[in-house]
């Protein structure tokens, strides 16, 4: 999106903002995979499934202390995505939050 009262011009303008969609969606973790290189010793990514019965691997979006105390197996939580492909996968998971649950 571009500022309607600027010329055109084709570079890097404060003028001009990228804007992306993107989907949320919640899954049940179901593995914790351990990290590699500056994750070592640390949680790298989990694998999740989806409501549908998709299974995912999130592995960014955690700051150092997530991966120090991942989320627990069985927890759910809130993941963004960037659509699907051809065949059915998440594209670019990103982890949000783990979702509280809710009492009554």
């Amino acid at each position: 999106m571009r500022n309607p009262k600027t010329h055109y011009q084709t570079m890097c303008l404060s003028s001009a903002l990228k804007v992306k969609k993107y989907h949320d969606e919640e899954c049940i973790v179901i593995e914790i995979l351990s990290g590699k290189g500056k994750y070592k010793n640390k949680m790298g990514s989990v694998k999740c499934k989806t409501k549908k019965g998709l299974v995912v691997k999130i592995g960014s979006g955690f700051t150092d202390i997530e991966r120090s105390h991942p989320p627990a197996i069985g927890s759910e939580i809130t993941f963004k995505y960037y659509g699907l492909t051809k065949n059915k996968k998440h594209k670019y998971p990103v982890f949000l939050r783990i979702r509280p649950k809710l009492t009554n």
